[in-house]
C-alpha cells in the first residue's frame, strides 16, 4: 500500500500508538479509520446545517415536508408485492 508521511504531535503518536495495540491493528489502520470517521460527521454536521437553515424557512420547510411524504406514499404502492 503506497502512502504519504504525515507528521503529528508526540501526544497524538503515543495516544495511536496505544489504540492500536489496544485494538490489535496497525497505527495506520486506527488512522485511517479515525480520518474515515471524522469524515463521515462532517458529513453529518454539514446535513444538520442545511436542515436547520431549511427548517427556519416555512415555506422552504413545508415544501420538505410535502416531498417526504410524496416520497413516504411511494413505500405502499404495491411494487413490493413484484419482487
Amino acid at each position: 500500500m503506497s502512502g504519504t508521511t504525515v507528521r503529528i504531535s508526540n501526544r497524538s503518536a503515543q495516544i495511536l500508538k496505544k489504540i492500536a495495540k489496544q485494538k490489535g491493528k496497525s497505527m495506520q489502520n486506527i488512522l485511517d479509520e479515525a480520518v474515515e470517521e471524522h469524515r463521515r460527521t462532517l458529513i453529518l454536521k454539514e446535513a444538520n446545517v442545511s436542515y436547520a437553515r431549511l427548517k427556519n424557512d416555512s415555506s422552504l420547510w413545508d415544501e420538505e415536508k410535502l416531498e417526504r411524504d410524496q416520497w413516504a406514499a411511494t413505500l405502499t404502492d404495491g411494487q413490493e408485492d413484484s419482487y
